[in-house]
């Protein structure tokens, strides 16, 4: 049985081809006990559904919305211009220019209009900075983004290690 979380974020994609990348965000909320939501919504395709759901989403109770799209990744800067909640946009890599188009179309923003933008597929560091805009506010929430420091951390330490031991057999076989 599944325990029901208040929604906080919104996690949109333009098309379903992006879940796989919006997945790692939901996943890594999930994992924090964050609540979230996820909608399918092309901003060229069902325009006024998406002006309706960056409007309303506030007032659900929303306080981030992480925007996923390639190709000319449009959907962030048009949740942007509906919102006043900070929106994260995931460029995501399509079948023409390995993914520069949907970059540049997030990371270019008109004045007035911000989108965050992560790097290219990275769903998980979309939600890790949902969770860090929303530890702000959620002091709670702070231990858990110590933790998951710590963990690149020690993950890192193992890497170190294991690069390091690597280099000795090299040098003590020549």
């Amino acid at each position: 049985m599944s325990v029901r979380r208040t929604v906080l974020v919104g996690i949109l994609m333009g098309s379903n081809s992006d879940l796989p990348v919006m997945e790692q965000a939901a996943e890594l909320l999930q994992a924090q006990g964050i609540g979230w939501e996820m909608r399918c919504l092309s901003a060229h395709r069902s325009p006024e559904a998406v002006a309706a759901y960056a409007r309303g989403a506030a007032e659900r109770g929303l306080r981030v919305i992480i925007a996923g799209a390639g190709g000319a990744a449009h959907l962030p800067g048009v949740v942007a211009a509906h919102t006043i909640l900070p929106v994260i946009g995931v460029p995501c890599s399509g079948k023409t220019l390995s993914g520069a188009d949907s970059l540049y179309s997030i990371v270019q923003m008109p004045p007035g209009v911000p989108v965050a933008t992560v790097g290219l597929d990275a769903g998980r560091n979309a939600g890790i900075l949902a969770l860090q805009i929303l530890g702000v506010r959620d002091r709670s929430l702070r231990p858990k983004l110590e933790a998951l420091k710590a963990g690149l951390l020690a993950e890192n330490e193992q890497k170190d290690a294991a690069v390091r031991e690597a280099a000795q057999r090299i040098q003590e076989a020549t």
